[in-house]
């Protein structure tokens, strides 16, 4: 079979550190041909890991799109609102695209680029990897044998997690909804897209509430700097210190050989390297005193076409990063725990049945195993036409995109329902 090739554009997390690695381990079905990003370091070390071509390495989006096309895809991993304008150039060029999300915070966008690849017929695809996650395809088969009967109510929370609010919403590149997107589109487009797949109904209604409490100038402590590194008063007690996150926290910093987050702003994150930077970069800034205005925490009310009625939390201020769901039923009950990999079944009338996880499967990496799945069902999606019902194509990806965007609609409107026509 011929391989499928792949350009990418945004040597980021997602292009540089899933992406590529990925297409590596899975070369008898793939191959990377082309990479670009801004950034010089990334783009030669891209060159000399993947033995890319120099003259298929670019120092921009415009001068790859610039090329007649290079490769039977194109994984666009740019900035939010750059999405659109660098998938219309690619689909206009002839490449079917893997799409990270969210596609774009700007409805009409979103439409503008649907409208484009049906008129040039190229397959584009969204990086909703929770519906390629063991986690979620064995809810979802369960559902479809009729496990719970008639589905009412789903209740589903997302915990952001302490550390990632800092690191992402707070100091990071998804800080401001001006300059990427509000927070319920950027983090949890995931979430609303798997809601809809499970509850298999488009959203008549959404209400929500939700605002930015914490990170802000007037909850800093007593002596708190305005950069971790310069003497603060504040370090012992403070969980958001970025010295601890990047350098000295078990799990996440690289003292003990943690990758991210701390590899977001340093290629090849070493302990003086990241030190360096955090002197420097936005990533060593207090977070009481930065630029964010995206919320901490939300909440969201779903009513389905179907009668099905959602709620949905997310919040900043857990210890851990986690999806839990419960999902009630005229027959019985599912409750899922992503973080352990376990689902907890009850019949009515009957015992609890405990499925884990990890004795079905054994590759939880990214995103609890979805990262991996969905390159590899994309790649069949495009070389065999093979469309599973996992596959997030864009037409059924914007659905959760026209949630989000009524969700920040009506949480800017202190809750007034919005209504999905």
């Amino acid at each position: 079979m011929k391989k499928m090739t792949v350009a990418i554009l945004g040597l980021g997390g997602r292009g540089l550190h899933v992406y590529a690695p990925i297409i590596e381990k899975n070369a008898e079905k793939m191959e990377l041909i082309a990479v670009a990003d801004l950034m010089e370091d990334k783009v030669r070390e891209a060159r000399e890991r993947y033995h890319l071509k120099e003259e298929n390495c670019f120092s921009s989006a415009e001068e790859m799109l610039s090329k007649e096309r290079l490769a039977d895809v194109m994984f666009i991993c740019t900035q939010d609102r750059d999405h659109v304008r660098h998938a219309i150039a690619a689909i206009q060029k002839g490449y079917h695209l893997l799409l990270e999300k969210p596609v774009s915070p700007d409805e009409e966008e979103c439409r503008l680029l649907l409208k484009e690849a049906e008129e040039h017929q190229r397959k584009v695809c969204v990086c909703h990897v929770l519906r390629y996650t063991p986690f979620y395809s064995k809810i979802k088969e369960m559902l479809l044998n009729g496990a719970v009967g008639k589905v009412m109510n789903i209740q589903a929370r997302e915990d952001v997690g302490f550390f990632h609010q800092a690191h992402s919403f707070v100091r990071g590149n998804w800080r401001d909804s001006k300059e990427t997107s509000p927070m319920i589109l950027a983090k949890c487009c995931h979430d609303m897209d798997i809601l809809v797949w499970l509850s298999e109904s488009r959203c008549r209604r959404v209400s929500s509430f939700g605002e930015l409490s914490w990170f802000k100038t007037e909850n800093a402590p007593k002596g708190a700097a305005k950069r971790c590194l310069d003497g603060c008063a504040a370090k012992e007690t403070c969980p958001y210190d970025a010295e601890k996150i990047y350098i000295t926290d078990k799990d996440t910093g690289v003292r003990h050989g943690a990758g991210w987050p701390a590899n977001s702003f340093v290629l090849h994150p070493e302990e003086e390297a990241v030190r360096r930077a955090l002197q420097e970069n936005p990533y060593g800034r207090c977070v009481y005193h930065c630029d964010n205005n995206v919320v901490d925490h939300q909440v969201v009310n779903l009513q389905m076409d179907n009668g099905i009625t959602v709620t949905f939390s997310m919040c900043a201020f857990s210890a851990t990063c986690n999806r839990t769901i419960k999902i009630m039923g005229t027959m019985g009950q599912i409750e899922g725990d992503m973080g352990k990999n376990m689902i907890y079944y009850t019949p009515f009338g009957k015992e609890t049945e405990e499925i884990d996880l990890t004795k079905l499967t054994t590759d939880f990496s990214g995103h609890g195993g979805g990262d991996v799945r969905l390159v590899q069902q994309f790649c069949d999606y495009i070389m065999k036409g093979k469309e599973t019902p996992s596959i997030t194509n864009l037409e059924v990806s914007l659905e959760s995109h026209y949630i989000a965007l009524a969700a920040e609609k009506s949480r800017l409107e202190n809750g007034n329902m919005i209504s999905l026509k």
